[in-house]
């Protein structure tokens, strides 16, 4: 098996998602290629809606593959601003690029700053082992 890929420039939480900074405050989330990994081929997305508030930490998606069905955690407090509609239609991007095509949903974050308190790829390696 190839080695599992995190690029540097993202934010990652514990549970296996992404995150990438955009302008005013809007990032975009996806889950790792560690995660879709243990996943296997995704077959379905459920994703939130937009105009949805989450809180972080909260669940506000399914993921479910050939193997099994998983919660999608918000990594921070926000707004729901886009989602990933490609994904209604082929769900296996998140298997094919994780970190491109196959991003989740974009959400505006409550706090400016806050995806800076979550994990660095550094960190998030190390939580791996």
């Amino acid at each position: 098996m190839s080695e599992l890929d995190y690029p540097e420039d993202l934010r990652y939480t514990a549970e296996h998602e992404w995150v990438r900074a955009a302008a005013d405050g809007i990032v975009r989330v996806g889950i790792t290629s560690y995660a879709q990994d243990a996943l296997g081929d995704v077959v379905f997305v459920n994703l939130p809606t937009v105009g949805d508030t989450v809180a972080e930490g909260d669940s506000c998606g399914e993921i479910e593959s050939t193997k099994s069905v998983s919660d999608l955690y918000s990594p921070l407090a926000g707004e729901v601003t886009a989602v990933n509609e490609s994904l209604d239609t082929t769900p296996e991007l998140v298997n094919s690029d994780p970190y491109g095509e196959g991003w989740m949903f974009e959400m505006k974050a409550a706090e400016v700053g806050a995806a800076e308190q979550l994990l660095d790829v550094d960190s998030y390696r190390e939580q791996l082992d």
